[in-house]
């Protein structure tokens, strides 16, 4: 099984980013035509404005990739993986794609009605929202009925704990946010891309750790997929992810610790995404209440950028912490 399965990882991870990669050339040319580019709002920093009209939903490369190359593994190993891995690993790994390919479709008609109108603002909060709250309540419902959705959680060192019925508005906003949160990463050539890489590299080792072997392949694509886009999206970038792309990682991310049946491992591998969250979330409430603002700019990244830290030692930083974060997560499953 571990030769197969170890094969299993590495096509899916040769297969995404070879097709993440080669499927730019085709993309942003398409996205070029189409004039898909994308609109800088006002109030960001006055130097970003060069980047008005770099195409965007680029994100497409990835999901693309990501797409093929599981299919292509799931379906050359399909005989070996059913025996060998079992149906609940093929489940856990259907719904965390209902999840990101369900957040990245909301993200497409964000996309979709920004390049169109030309204008900064897509889908109205409320729509978004809307349509949020039926995907991650038919992720839920699906986890559920399938078997995996329990409300005991494990914590390390403690042990087991069961939350009871207060886990399941837990869950669901909880997913929400972090589905929003690392829509919000999306700033800076390659920030969210890098980022995710990092993070993906931790579910990999986490779901290969606790044997979810079909978690594993889809963390594996993502990470490989996630570098492929990096060939066009690193500084100066050709492309952007758009809310397609960064919507669609979100989905994934976040379905992937509930895949594993773990979903307190996001506290570590999600850091980055969750302080981007909290930094606009503070900002807000700071600026309501007092008048004043904590940060020079928020999502956090924006800070650091008005401090003219390059968007390069921004995306190494950033990246750093995840990985931080990805040790803590991977020591926390071997302590549980």
């Amino acid at each position: 099984m571990g030769m197969i399965v170890s094969w299993m990882l590495v096509a899916a991870a040769i297969g995404a980013f070879a097709v993440t990669a080669l499927s730019g050339c085709f993309v942003i040319p398409a996205l070029h035509k189409l004039h898909f580019g994308q609109t800088i709002r006002e109030s960001g920093p006055t130097w970003h404005n060069k980047k008005q009209g770099t195409p965007t939903m680029g994100g497409l490369c990835f999901i693309f990739g990501i797409l093929v190359a599981c299919g292509l593994v799931y379906a050359g190993f399909y005989r070996y993986a059913q025996d060998l891995l079992g149906i609940v690993q093929v489940r856990a790994a259907l719904l965390a794609l209902f999840l990101a390919f369900g957040s990245g479709f909301i993200g497409f008609l964000d996309d979709y009605i920004k390049v169109v109108k030309h204008r900064n603002l897509g889908l109205l909060a409320w729509q978004k929202l809307i349509m949020q709250f039926i995907v991650t309540g038919g992720f839920l419902v699906g986890l559920h009925m399938q078997g995996l959705l329990t409300t005991i959680i494990m914590l390390p060192f403690i042990g087991a704990v069961d939350l009871g019925w207060v886990y399941y508005p837990i869950a669901f906003f909880g997913i929400i946010f972090l589905v929003n949160a690392v829509n919000l990463t999306d700033g800076l050539d390659g920030l969210c891309s890098c980022v995710t890489f990092v993070s993906m590299l931790g579910y990999l080792l986490a779901a290969s750790m606790l044997s979810f072997y079909h978690v594993a392949v889809l963390a594996a694509a993502t990470a490989a997929a996630a570098a492929g886009f990096l060939v066009w999206n690193f500084y100066p970038a050709k492309v952007f992810m758009g809310d397609t792309g960064s919507m669609f990682l979100g989905g994934m991310v976040t379905g992937l610790a509930f895949g594993v049946g773990m979903p307190l491992i996001l506290a570590f591998l999600g850091i980055i995404y969750i302080c981007e969250s909290m930094s606009v979330v503070l900002q807000v409430i700071s600026f309501k209440t007092t008048g004043k603002r904590i940060f020079k700019m928020s999502p956090i990244h924006h800070h650091f950028y008005m401090f003219r830290i390059s968007e390069v030692k921004i995306d190494f930083a950033f990246s750093a912490v995840t990985a931080v974060g990805a040790v803590l997560a991977v020591l926390a499953v071997r302590f549980i």
